[in-house]
């Protein structure tokens, strides 16, 4: 026979509500009761009852997570934070694959609605007004990653696109470059395409660089797109002399049709990608890249998430701090 929380309680000499206190990290006892409670449940093997549980607190101890492509490096960089902080407190995930489109989303919000999730992370898709009415009637608190919104109520975690990509061209043209190409990612995303695509314009124009319409492509952030979208600069714009990508994976796709052109990057063309996926360093030559911290966003929404589902208060919005990653991609004009 399994044993029971009574069975535990009894063999630690402590009563029943502290071994749940101390299951649920509620704090209340000493360190030396959460010492013996813990070895307790070790030495009888007592495995919780989590139906249990969420009949007793009104909680799954899961959370949904939605994501475009689950398969992406830049997915798997966001859940390695998201896992690591909810695991850690004593959370379950439950991972979404949207598709690029957003076609299954619907369909997967409704999914999460049955499975009761206490919870919802929202990742790198727009939080269309159909989504959110569901979300308001599930009752259930959810944090955007990669993501904003004018809906009340719906705090995000990201990076500031506009100017992560204003900085990307910046450090381009001090380092010579003026003929400066970029990869946009998909043409008119409101998230993630058009807040980089004005932040590379209006770096140029600050540093007195026309725009020329030829040096701009766009791609779907995926690695194909990259690689499509660098040899029709290099057909189009043989004189460009960088390459800004809006994504790790493009710029990685630009970087191998480059090669397979015969050029050598930086020496012959200059590329800097947007991620700083742990892949940028992996390539060869490793990848400059700008460094939006998607880990720590992935904890900190996760945190935000958790407050909201224990306080019922709503959490506020925070844009994280982006950063220039200097590796071997670009070279230095005089």
């Amino acid at each position: 026979m399994n044993p029971t929380i009574k069975d535990v309680a009894q063999k630690a000499n402590v009563s029943i509500a502290t071994v749940s206190r101390v299951l649920h990290n509620l704090g209340g006892y000493s360190d030396i009761t959460k010492q013996k409670v813990d070895q307790t449940i070790k030495e009888l093997k007592y495995q919780p009852n989590a139906i249990a549980r969420g009949l007793i607190n009104k909680r799954t101890q899961t959370i949904g997570v939605l994501f475009p492509d689950v398969s992406s490096a830049f997915s798997s960089d966001l859940l390695h934070g998201i896992d690591e902080y909810l695991h850690n407190h004593n959370y379950s995930v439950v991972v979404c694959n949207t598709d690029q489109d957003g076609k299954r989303t619907l369909k997967y919000l409704q999914l999460l609605r049955e499975k009761q999730v206490d919870g919802i992370l929202f990742s790198s898709e727009v939080l269309k007004e159909e989504y959110y009415d569901l979300l308001e009637d599930m009752r259930v608190p959810v944090v955007l990653i990669s993501s904003q919104t004018d809906f009340p109520n719906v705090p995000y975690v990201k990076v500031d696109d506009f100017q992560a990509a204003y900085d990307a061209v910046d450090y381009l043209v001090s380092k010579g470059h003026r003929r400066i190409a970029m990869i946009s990612g998909t043409k008119g995303d409101p998230i993630a395409g058009t807040p980089r695509v004005e932040g590379y314009r209006k770096a140029l124009e600050a540093h007195g660089i026309a725009f020329n319409s030829s040096y701009l492509t766009y791609g779907d952030f995926m690695y194909e797109s990259g690689s499509r979208a660098m040899k029709s600069i290099l057909k189009k714009a043989p004189e460009v002399t960088a390459v800004f990508a809006a994504s790790d994976e493009m710029a990685i796709g630009a970087l191998s049709t480059a090669t397979q052109h015969g050029l050598n990057v930086p020496e012959d063309i200059s590329i800097m990608g947007y991620d700083d996926l742990r892949l940028a360093r992996m390539v060869n030559p490793p990848l400059t890249t700008v460094r939006q911290p998607l880990h720590d966003i992935g904890m900190i929404a996760s945190e935000k998430l958790i407050n909201m589902i224990e306080s019922g208060e709503i959490a506020q919005s925070q844009i994280c701090v982006h950063s220039i990653v200097e590796r071997q991609t670009v070279r230095t004009i005089t």
